[in-house]
């Protein structure tokens, strides 16, 4: 398979172009003849113009690659190598959503031939690729794994936003159903992944150690949430107490904060499913998710009773919301707490007006049900700067004052500004 592909006597195929599946596809676009197949025409369209719909990467990455963006099956038939990058949220109730993941299993069951290698990168729980997407494959195929066709894991661990941590200079877990398809799927991945790989034992294996991965963090910085209420209680301020326990060299250097996106908020609901599926219930997993779900909440409370307790009318005063991606300097708004703040805010019947400089007003309106403001107002109540875009750290003391009452309150959920603003009151986590 490997000098196959090498030599472009057969090709590979990433199902899926989001913020994983388009990096890996380009990637290995340079190594081999690669299909990039996504459902959404649209998508497909700006990255055959060589446009990231995730905007993630520049018209550069596209350059010099051997690839084909469809989505059309006929084409997606020609490969023998399928990787599937698609996305595995959860639904209102927490409880997985496998929608996408089954459907791009029946996807790659239409074109599955003898001989042929799926790896699924998607983050799932432990034995979901073998005993949910596996036998969507096997049934629409009519093949049988290990006889003939491969299938393996390898869990993505593509950081949006980050530029240092990339695809080919962090390790990549492989995983695979016999030896065999092991040290194929290592070898595939060795062309792009200069960090090396790590051969894990199973695909259970792999898929667990992504999910723990993501839930270590959130278990974390939900420590960070809880120390930053009681620290709140005490007055004292949550980030003079870390740098000073950062200076000990075994303490963990975590921050309190919203935890939102489709990875740390996401993933560790897969675990907790599983568990109960097995009669287990996770009270420490759960206790965290608990805590950094309820951080938006907070937060807005905090704004609220600061209107009331400085406005005559609650309904006239104004809130301004800096930033409504789930992190900063990315476009990607899908699970954003932000939207959980806003939404909290103007339970109250409070206005609120929302600024970012890298979300798309269409999309927060599609999906949140609010727009950016077209105009940023002087007479806010409260700011809270909710998100540490690159593009605010250029405001000073002087723009706060600028743009709020005498009485205004700058939030400021990273601490960007702390001991900066002077002239309006100030809160941090």
């Amino acid at each position: 398979m490997l000098n196959d592909l090498k030599n472009k006597q057969k090709k590979l195929a990433v199902i899926g172009l989001g913020y994983v599946g388009l990096p890996v596809a380009l990637e290995m676009a340079r190594q081999v003849s690669v299909i990039g197949f996504d459902i959404n025409a649209d998508r497909v369209a700006l990255m055959q113009q060589g446009i990231d719909p995730s905007k993630e990467l520049d018209s550069t990455a596209f350059e010099g690659c051997d690839i084909t963006f469809t989505n059309n099956l006929d084409v997606l038939k020609e490969a023998n190598f399928f990787i599937v990058a698609v996305p595995t949220p959860v639904y209102a109730n927490n409880a997985p959503d496998l929608t996408a993941v089954k459907k791009a299993s029946e996807t790659v069951g239409r074109v599955l031939k003898k001989g042929d290698y799926v790896v699924f990168e998607s983050t799932v729980y432990p034995g979901c690729t073998e005993e949910d997407c596996l036998p969507v494959i096997e049934k629409i195929s009519g093949l049988k794994m290990g006889v003939d066709f491969k299938l393996g894991y390898s869990p993505e661990r593509i950081n949006p936003g980050d530029k240092q941590h990339t695809l080919t200079n962090v390790i990549k877990v492989v995983a695979g159903c016999d030896d065999e398809s092991l040290q194929v799927i290592a070898d595939v991945y060795c062309l792009v992944v200069k960090a090396g790989v790590h051969k894990a034992t199973s695909i259970k294996v792999a898929e667990a150690c992504k999910i723990i991965e993501n839930t270590q963090r959130d278990m974390n910085i939900a420590l960070m949430n809880e120390l930053s209420q009681i620290f709140d209680r005490v007055g004292i301020n949550t980030y003079e107490v870390l740098e000073a326990a950062g200076t000990k060299w075994n303490f963990l250097k975590f921050s309190p904060g919203l935890v939102g996106g489709h990875c740390i908020g996401v993933d560790p609901y897969y675990l907790t499913y599983k568990a109960n599926d097995l009669g287990y219930t996770s009270r420490l997993i759960n206790a965290a998710r608990f805590i950094n779900d309820g951080m938006a909440k907070y937060v807005g409370e905090k704004a609220v009773q600061h209107i009331i307790a400085n406005c005559e009318k609650v309904k006239d005063a104004k809130v301004l919301v800096m930033g409504s991606t789930f992190k900063e300097d990315v476009a990607d708004i899908r699970n954003s707490k932000v939207a959980d703040i806003i939404s909290h805010i103007k339970s109250h019947f409070i206005n609120v007006d929302v600024t970012d400089p890298h979300a798309d007003s269409h999309e927060l309106n599609e999906e949140y049900g609010y727009e950016l403001c077209n105009e940023i107002a002087n007479d806010y109540d409260v700011i809270i700067v909710a998100v540490a875009h690159k593009d605010y750290l250029k405001k000073d003391d002087a723009y706060f004052a600028s743009i709020s009452k005498q009485h205004g309150l700058v939030i400021d959920l990273k601490g960007l500004f702390r001991n900066k603003i002077e002239l309006r009151k100030y809160w941090s986590l």
